[in-house]
Parts: C-alpha cells; sequence; structure tokens
C-alpha cells in the first residue's frame, strides 16, 4: 500500500493543476492546497487512477463511487497528464489484431444498427429532456460543433454561422427539395426554409425532436413548406430526389460496417447533379474507431451507445464507393473545442437546474462528456470534417468520355461571399 501511496502521490505532484485525493477513512495525499479533489469510495479504484484509466474513473464518478470537486476545465488540464500515452495511439495498438479482428468489428457493428437498436440508442441519449438540453445549448438547440466565423462570436451566433455556412455550401435556392437526416431540434430545417425558400423535409429517430419541431412548424406558419417525420432514414422515400441534402452529427451513429450502405441510400435520395453536406465527427487516427484508456467504452456507455467513428479518409472511401464525388472538405476541429466549452461553461453555471431536471447520474455524466470532449477535440484526438459531395450527373452530348456534373463551381469563394 506505501508503494501505491509514494506512486500516486508521485502522479499527483506532477500534475499541472495541484490536486488532492482523499482516501476513505479521511486520509489525503497530493497538494496540501489543492484546486482539485478526488474523493474515492473505494480502494480499487486507485490502481485504475495510478494506470490513467480515465474511462474506468468516469464511470465510477457516474456511479458514486469517486467524488470531484473543482472546475471541469482544470479537472480536464488534470485528466490530460495523467494518460499513460496517446488515447489515439492507445486504441490504435488495441484494434491493431490483424484481418480477423477487423472482420469481427465489422460483424459486431452489423449487429450493433439493426432499426430497433438505433432506435433505442436514440432516444436514450436525445430524450433524456428537451429542458435539460435547453439549459446549456444555444436558443435554436443546435446541437452539433459551431462555426466561429468571427473570433469574439457568442455561442448563438456561430451556430448561426454555422447553418448559413451549411446552407452556402449547398447553394441552396428558393424551391428546392432539401432534406435534412437527422434534423434534431429543428433548426436547420428551418432556417434553410426561412432564409433560403426551399421546400425542407427532415427525419429524426428521437420522440422529443419530432413533437417540438412540428410545433415550431405550426407556431411559424410554415406548414406546407417544412415537414418533419419520425422515420429511420433507411425508409426514406426514394421515388422522388431531393435537390440538396444534409447530414449534420448523424453518420457517427450509423456505424462503420453500414456505412457505403448509408452514402448509397443518399445517393439515390439525391438528384442527379446535386450536393450533400455530410457534418459529422471523426477519428483522430486512421486506426482506431474510439479513443483509448477507456474513454471511447464509457461515452459508449453513458452517452452515445452504439456510437462508432471512422477516420475522414473512411468516409471519404465509403461515399466515393456509393457513387458520390467529394467536393470540398473542411476540418472544424478547433470550431468544435470552443462549441463543447461554450455547452459545459453553461451547463456548470446551472447545475441546480440541470438537477431538478434529469437524475444525478445523467447529469454526471454530461459534464464529464462535454468537458472531456472539449478536451479531446483540443488535443486532436478527434476531430470534425464538413464534407460537401455530389452525385455526378453525365451529359450524354460529351460523348463516350461521359463527362460529370453537378451544381459545385469551379471555385469555393461562393461559399464566403
Amino acid at each position: 500500500m506505501l508503494a501505491l501511496d509514494a506512486m500516486i502521490g508521485s502522479k499527483l505532484a506532477a500534475l499541472p493543476v495541484p490536486t488532492a485525493l482523499v482516501l476513505p477513512g479521511g486520509r489525503k495525499l497530493g497538494a496540501p492546497e489543492p484546486r482539485i479533489t478526488l474523493s474515492v469510495n473505494d480502494l480499487r479504484l486507485l490502481p485504475l487512477l495510478s494506470a490513467g484509466q480515465i474511462g474506468a474513473l468516469a464511470e465510477a464518478y457516474v456511479e458514486g463511487r469517486l467524488e470531484i470537486s473543482g472546475t471541469m476545465r482544470e479537472l480536464m488540464a488534470a485528466a490530460a497528464a495523467l494518460l499513460p500515452q496517446d488515447p489515439v495511439d492507445l486504441a490504435t495498438r488495441r484494434g491493431a489484431l490483424g484481418w480477423w479482428a477487423g472482420l469481427l468489428r465489422e460483424g459486431k457493428s452489423l449487429a450493433r444498427h439493426t432499426r430497433e437498436r438505433d432506435a433505442r440508442q436514440i432516444e436514450q441519449h436525445y430524450d433524456v429532456s428537451d429542458d435539460f438540453y435547453a439549459l446549456w445549448l444555444d436558443p435554436r438547440r443546435v446541437y452539433s460543433c459551431a462555426y466561429f466565423s468571427e473570433p469574439g462570436m457568442t455561442l448563438a451566433q456561430a451556430q448561426e454561422a454555422k447553418l448559413d455556412h451549411i446552407c452556402r455550401k449547398l447553394m441552396l435556392q428558393p424551391g428546392e427539395r432539401f432534406l435534412d437526416i437527422g434534423a434534431g431540434w429543428g433548426a436547420l430545417l428551418l432556417w434553410a426554409a426561412e432564409r433560403y425558400g426551399v421546400q425542407a423535409h427532415g427525419v429524426t429517430l428521437s420522440k422529443n425532436q419530432h413533437a417540438y419541431v412540428n410545433r415550431l412548424i405550426e407556431e411559424r406558419g410554415l406548414r406546407g413548406r417544412v415537414t418533419m417525420e419520425l422515420r429511420d432514414y433507411r425508409d426514406i422515400d426514394e421515388s422522388q430526389p431531393f435537390d440538396k441534402i444534409a447530414s449534420v452529427g448523424m453518420f457517427e451513429h450509423v456505424g462503420r460496417a453500414n456505412l457505403t450502405a448509408y452514402f448509397a441510400k443518399i445517393r439515390r435520395l439525391l438528384k442527379p447533379g446535386g450536393l450533400l453536406m455530410n457534418h459529422g465527427i471523426t477519428a483522430g487516427g486512421v486506426a482506431n474507431s474510439q479513443l483509448g484508456a477507456g474513454m471511447g467504452d464509457f461515452i459508449d456507455r453513458y452517452i452515445f451507445p452504439g456510437g462508432e467513428l471512422v477516420h475522414v479518409s473512411a468516409a471519404l472511401a465509403a461515399m466515393s464507393l456509393s457513387g458520390l464525388e467529394s467536393v470540398d472538405v473542411e476540418n472544424l476541429r478547433p470550431h468544435y473545442a470552443r462549441t463543447l466549452w461554450a455547452w459545459s461553461d453553461a451547463l456548470e453555471a446551472r447545475l441546480d437546474a440541470a438537477r431538478r431536471l434529469t437524475r444525478d447520474s445523467v447529469l454526471r455524466a454530461y459534464r464529464l462528456y462535454l468537458s472531456g470532449c472539449a478536451m479531446c477535440f483540443e488535443h486532436g484526438w478527434i476531430s470534425l470534417h464538413q464534407v460537401l459531395a455530389s452525385r455526378p450527373a453525365h451529359d450524354p452530348a460529351l460523348g463516350p468520355m461521359r463527362g460529370a456534373l453537378s451544381s459545385f463551381p469551379f471555385q469555393r469563394d461562393y461559399m464566403y461571399r
């Protein structure tokens, strides 16, 4: 025990934030005047702390076997320093077991993403409580990476800038049929309809979001211009293709094994020459599908069950295999770090209200999830890419070369005018 105490004391002393550990019975290790204090109720957590198993420690906090005092920003600075090595490298090493392990992973991915399981998993996350999310999201309830096009923007301004950034990239025009897959609380749907004059249609698997958006449609007098369905993307009618499609924060829930089928479905839903905006979280490493040190397991268990990340190169490959041509790629990783810190700070400022709206275990999980993901985006362990793609149309007049056409122009400056 003395050797373990000494090892933990040495680790605590090396952290960038003064940190103390309180053991059962009140014995204290670490900084005499800490800004972060960890109080363990279970001595079995000590080896996990010594090994830097951040995910297991987070699980202990959610379950009440570990208490934490201090700010989330300083806690994450300490957590990053506790890691034994880069969590991307840890996850990659764990996954590098040969071709047969890859097949097992693909099989597991397929099994996790049936229609029924996807519906349950989305409900588990998004139907926690609309009022809970409203505490820390912007007024439009945009639950995806903001776009800080100006340094001094508030979160609400940056989310509106993101909505407009997507609409400009897609070159939305009045009267076009626009589909939003995984439409959330409807911010992009309503923005596109009210500011760009499109006929907007959204789908979601969340009952709460479906009801909320349909109320907004009625309140804003948008019936006939905007529709929102409770529907799996796999069941969207293909008989009337769309001019433009957006998928924001959606493909992370599809599963690695289903990506090609997912983009093939989108291709069938898109008119020849039309554009797709795929905005989603991507893995920081080429070979890993989640973070190491138990962090990916924690997110899978408590936040996004069934979520799977792929490197942007895998997403581009799946698009190409599905017959879509990628025409523009933008990395918004720093924007998501800032977005997540804004969400985390907003939640921390309203903890008492949050406790009245949801279970303590849910609140604990979200406190760590928001701040932990902010840290991960800051370090580049996970990323966020907007990929604009087209469904090429072939012009027979061009002869045997069958030139591929789309509405994407020769230059990108149209996005920023």
